[in-house]
């Protein structure tokens, strides 16, 4: 499935989260993630948002998803932070 992640998460905890989503997906803004993740792979990394997160603090992660990015249009105005193309 294709996921596009945004969080919003205490200071204290941003860096745990950055680096836990760059692992499962493509940074393309400041607490905006995007890409193809595997159901399994998706549940890992809610379970593993969910430890860093703090609820009662105002922390919050929202999960928009589709079937696949060909469903979506995407229009960047200005710089592009990361190209989410991956060449192997």
């Amino acid at each position: 499935m294709y996921v596009i992640l945004v969080y919003d998460i205490g200071e204290k905890r941003v860096g745990k989260m950055l680096r836990l989503c760059r692992t499962y997906l493509n940074w393309i803004q400041n607490s905006v993630f995007e890409g193809e993740i595997t159901e399994v792979r998706m549940k890992e990394l809610t379970i593993k948002a969910e430890k860093i997160m703090k609820k009662e603090e105002g922390d919050n992660l929202i999960i928009f998803s589709s079937r696949s990015d060909k469903f979506l249009d995407k229009q960047i105005i200005g710089p592009e932070r990361s190209s989410t193309d991956n060449f192997l």
